[in-house]
């Protein structure tokens, strides 16, 4: 892939914090990707993350599938280096977005990302003079206004006291899951499950594995790992949860264990999903895994490194790229009509799509003899020149 097409680090004036904005690549004169605010977010980071939006993007265009009204768009990523629990964290994000909003205004659509809900993001958007942090794809739509009447009823939605904006992308990972599980030939039900990380992405995949027959044996928050061999009560623990995934210890049963914090890496598990930072299993920890699959909810939770020697060990690393891309694609889905603001039908969409994806992912490893990040990587470069081809490098 080629250098990004921009790549700027802003600094507060009144804090001296830093954020970044890099937009790795245009289609159609937009670029599409989160923002996400955590103490330490660099530069590499986000431009890291802006990649890893190229090939989603990517990755859902099949050029040979039945047409749909989305075309996939460039890849682009935003992050702010703050501690989002400081008190002057939303200052921090309203400033930011108001440096940024030339870009939010043309060319870059975003939304939450790690340590940010998108209430949050809307209500600083707004405060940021922005008339909505996606308007830069307004001009792709057909009908603006009727887009923007779904998009917003879609975020309206909830099923069980969780928004259908946070649930989908776990119904994305969870899907992963269970066709890794399918043509290993590993029955779903009883298949041991840890989540390290129980905000957005966490809680929602750890819902849908539960309710597809798994057990959740190991749940893990700023505060340490939660655990039960026999499987923990999901829906009790995102009761009991607070805004950035931390859970109520006291809403734990009596046979519920408190563990340290590292302790969900050795965790006696099939699958691990790590749902919450980057670069969190590294040469060192590798070596306790004992899970499997890892499943990667987070962006980038696997660093290179360990993600060899893990292979060498015969535990499969199922990529973010593919893994937690449905969220972005539902946003998408969503706005220009391909998907209706309901939660069935959000489901069926998002679970058909990565059970192709991901099964084309897997097929090609096997065939090629790769790892899945691999061939993920291998189906992207397929495609990327047929979207040049077809929409220009800007639009």
């Amino acid at each position: 892939m080629t250098a990004p097409s921009l790549s700027l680090t802003w600094t507060d004036h009144v804090t001296g914090r830093q954020g970044h904005l890099v937009v790795d690549r245009l289609v159609r004169g937009v670029a599409s990707g989160g923002l996400r605010m955590r103490e330490g977010c660099s530069l590499a980071e986000v431009a890291g993350l802006a990649r890893g939006m190229t090939m989603k993007e990517a990755l859902h265009y099949n050029p040979d599938g039945p047409a749909g009204k989305y075309i996939p768009l460039g890849g682009a990523k935003g992050g702010i280096d703050c501690d989002p629990r400081d008190p002057a964290a939303y200052g921090v994000l309203v400033r930011y977005l108001r440096a940024m909003r030339p870009y939010v205004e043309a060319v870059w659509t975003t939304g939450e990302d790690l340590g940010l809900t998108q209430d949050v993001v809307d209500r600083a958007a707004a405060e940021a003079g922005l008339v909505s942090t996606v308007q830069a794809v307004y001009r792709l739509l057909d009908d603006e206004d009727a887009a923007r009447r779904r998009l917003a009823a879609a975020f309206a939605v909830e099923v069980d006291g969780i928004g259908l904006d946070e649930l989908v992308g776990g119904c994305g990972v969870a899907e992963s899951v269970l066709v890794a599980l399918d043509r290993a030939g590993v029955p779903q039900e009883g298949a041991r499950v840890c989540v390290q990380g129980f905000g957005t992405m966490g809680g929602a995949t750890a819902r849908f594995l539960s309710r597809a027959g798994l057990r959740v044996v190991a749940v893990a928050d700023v505060k340490g790992t939660v655990f039960n061999p026999r499987g923990l009560d999901v829906e009790a623990l995102l009761a009991a949860r607070d805004a950035y995934g931390t859970v109520d210890r006291g809403a734990l049963r009596p046979d519920d264990q408190e563990l340290a914090g590292d302790a969900w890496l050795s965790t006696d598990a099939e699958v691990l999903v790590p749902a919450a930072v980057s670069y969190a299993i590294d040469v060192a920890n590798q070596a306790s895994i004992t899970a499997r699959w890892i499943v990667e909810a987070a962006n980038m939770p696997v660093l290179p490194e360990a993600e060899e020697l893990l292979a060498h060990r015969g535990v499969t690393v199922l990529p973010d790229v593919v893994v937690n891309s449905g969220t972005n694609a539902w946003w998408w889905w969503t706005l220009f009509g391909d998907v209706e603001a309901d939660a069935d039908a959000a489901f069926a969409h998002t679970r058909r799509s990565m059970r192709d994806l991901v099964g084309r992912m897997l097929t090609r490893a096997e065939t090629d003899g790769t790892t899945p990040r691999a061939a993920a990587h291998a189906i992207v470069d397929d495609r990327l020149p047929l979207i040049t081809e077809r929409f220009g490098w800007y639009g």
